[in-house]
């Protein structure tokens, strides 16, 4: 048999099955076994550690959504205060300006103007 892949996350469904599986051995009062890896300890201790480290996922996961939501709001404050600036400084200088060119806005100078298409004769 293959060994599973065990890079991949279990469902939600097989990890609830497991759980309800866990729980209803809790019900078994004569159940003993001389494997090591199937004891009632090692499953309670199993379980134990899966519930902190998914607790300990879901408390990141937070964080790292209102780190990521920080950021956002923080890089959009950053682009309308470039954006007011390019105004200022071509409200200052003028869109023809060195300084315009300088902080990242085309010379008006630099413009190319649109070329007007001469309609094409009809052919008889």
């Amino acid at each position: 048999m293959a060994s599973p892949d065990i890079t991949r996350r279990l469902s939600p469904q097989t990890i609830s099955q497991d759980i309800d599986s866990f729980h209803g051995l809790q019900t078994i009062k004569t159940y003993e076994t001389t494997r090591a890896d199937a004891s009632v300890d090692n499953l309670q201790q199993a379980y134990q550690t899966m519930m902190t480290q998914q607790q300990a996922e879901t408390e990141k996961l937070a964080l790292y959504r209102a780190a990521a939501d920080a950021a956002r709001l923080a890089e959009w404050e950053f682009h309308n205060a470039v954006l007011a600036m390019k105004e200022v400084v071509r409200g200052q200088y003028g869109s023809d300006s060195d300084q315009a060119q300088a902080v990242g806005l085309k010379k008006k100078s630099d413009r190319k103007r649109p070329n007007r298409k001469k309609p094409v004769a009809a052919a008889s």
